[in-house]
């Protein structure tokens, strides 16, 4: 029998009550034949992973990305270093690392991609996302439309991408936000493939169609939307969730076919090491 693999979930929600990781762990479930997963509380307990692992996945989180308590934010970034290092340095033992939001912008950040800023109001909502032509021709999001469709929520975004520092890295921008010709604000990064290994999303690949409806149809989650940001808001958000050429397309796509690349990789390797 094949030895299984190893996957390390982090989570960074603050232990906050959130969706994501509920998402993040049935995705992870489908995969449960081919792995071992292991959960981390990155913020709460400063818990992180070591390197043995072979998939990280980044959980989103509340607050500013470019602030921290100073351990556990150095201890994430301390991982993403060395993981970074020991795939330049390791050609048939290469480490994967999906960043989802909060952990989306840290990452831009610590690979200095742009300026990473506050936005003037937050985003939220099912929200379409623009794919650039490296998107377009990408493993994982060459399988959707454009737009595809995505849950977003932030007050922080990357924009004023460094086009050098990409260069330098072999780093991609995969896809920007919807197209706003009313208002003269820069589009954000919604995107990026930092590296072969290392890929990453502003938006939330992981939220589900019914965990999201049952979610926003309690009454207090509802009466929230409502209040920060109108009926109308929540009424389309919710008519968006039954579309199955949206946010389902999105959910079956991004994190899954990120893992299946994964394992499909380091099977690929291992064979050329037998």
């Amino acid at each position: 029998m094949e030895d299984k693999l190893k996957m390390a979930i982090l989570d960074l929600n603050e232990g906050r009550p959130n969706q994501g990781m509920r998402g993040i762990r049935d995705i992870a479930a489908m995969y449960s034949h081919i792995f071992d997963i292991d959960e981390f509380d990155v913020r709460t307990k400063h818990e992180i992973p070591d390197k043995s692992y072979d998939v990280y996945i980044s959980s989103g989180g509340p607050g500013n990305p470019m602030e921290g308590d100073g351990v556990w934010d150095k201890s994430w970034y301390d991982l993403v270093e060395t993981l970074w290092q020991h795939n330049k340095v390791n050609q048939h033992d290469k480490k994967y690392m999906f960043f989802i939001c909060h952990s989306f912008q840290m990452a831009c950040n610590y690979f200095e991609l742009g300026t990473l800023a506050p936005r003037k109001s937050t985003s939220f909502g099912i929200m379409p996302v623009h794919l650039t032509r490296f998107g377009e021709n990408d493993e994982i999001f060459g399988h959707l439309p454009d737009p595809m469709y995505a849950v977003d929520s932030r007050d922080y975004q990357l924009i004023q991408p460094d086009l050098e520092v990409f260069r330098m890295n072999g780093s991609k921008i995969l896809a920007l936000e919807k197209i706003r010709n009313h208002v003269e604000y820069e589009r954000a990064i919604m995107a990026v493939r930092f590296s072969e290994e290392f890929v990453g999303t502003q938006f939330h690949p992981e939220a589900d169609p019914l965990g999201m409806k049952i979610h926003f149809q309690k009454a207090e989650i509802r009466e929230n939307v409502i209040k920060n940001f109108g009926q109308k808001k929540y009424d389309t958000m919710m008519e968006q969730i039954d579309d199955p050429d949206k946010l389902a397309l999105t959910h079956d796509t991004v994190l899954p076919k990120f893992i299946e690349n994964a394992v499909e990789k380091i099977r690929e390797r291992n064979s050329v090491l037998v």
